[in-house]
């Protein structure tokens, strides 16, 4: 499987969405798309995470720009993610890991000595056009919406 790269158009791909509808990239066209990948509903910094997104919203609105959250979770457990916290954006269920794949986000990570393939927290940031314009590997969630929202703005 190709991964994406940047500037470059990304392909097409479809995923199980919240709100009871399939996410398709391609529907999206004409706006920008900020897609953020990580590990697993309900943890500590994977809801913090959301909760920048879902507090800074109209910012990104006013940027032509939609969020869209993307882990390997059940659509129920999205649902119930999603309601908890008032996210206003889509949570996208990746359970057969294609999406990981196409961008890349899934590696070897280490638990209290347990190795497992897991969600390496990632964000990318597609234009208008569908190209890949920037990407953030290996997140720290509280500096991180500044800088998505600054390369937002610079589109």
């Amino acid at each position: 499987m190709t991964t994406i790269q940047l500037d470059q158009t990304v392909p097409d791909f479809e995923l199980p969405s919240t709100s009871d509808t399939i996410f398709k990239l391609s529907d999206y066209k004409g706006k920008n798309v900020v897609i953020y990948f990580y590990p697993k509903d309900s943890t500590p910094g994977c809801t913090l995470e959301g909760q920048n997104f879902r507090d800074n919203i109209a910012e990104f609105e006013a940027h032509n720009t939609i969020i869209v959250g993307i882990s390997r979770d059940s659509i129920r457990k999205h649902e119930n993610f999603k309601a908890k916290q008032a996210f206003p954006f889509e949570l996208l269920s990746d359970e057969d890991e294609s999406a990981c794949g196409l961008f890349d986000v899934l590696h070897l990570k280490k638990n209290y000595g347990r190795e497992y393939m897991g969600i390496v927290r990632s964000t990318f940031l597609i234009d208008k056009d569908g190209v890949l314009r920037q990407e953030w590997r290996k997140v720290k969630v509280k500096e991180h919406l500044a800088e998505v929202l600054e390369a937002v703005k610079a589109l």
